[in-house]
């Protein structure tokens, strides 16, 4: 499976809360259709077919990244 990268995935993620918060504040139809569409691109970039799942596995494959290069940058 194609993995997205991390930083698209952090993006997605702050995109997400954001949008969360702000549709919990205010409502609205366009804010709605903001958070369905980018909860459904965290779905398509994690394999995942729900926002817990894909917000799940989003934060997952993010620290798995941050772990990552941490061992790489201890190796030079």
């Amino acid at each position: 499976m194609l993995m997205a990268h991390p930083t698209v995935l952090a993006d997605l993620l702050q995109q997400y809360e954001v949008l969360r918060a702000r549709h919990a504040q205010e409502g609205g139809a366009q804010l709605l259709q903001r958070l369905n569409d980018v909860s459904y691109t965290l779905c398509v970039a994690t394999g995942t077919r729900d926002i817990d799942a894909a917000l799940t596995a989003a934060r997952r494959r993010l620290s798995g990244a941050r772990t990552e290069e941490h061992a790489v940058g201890a190796d030079s």
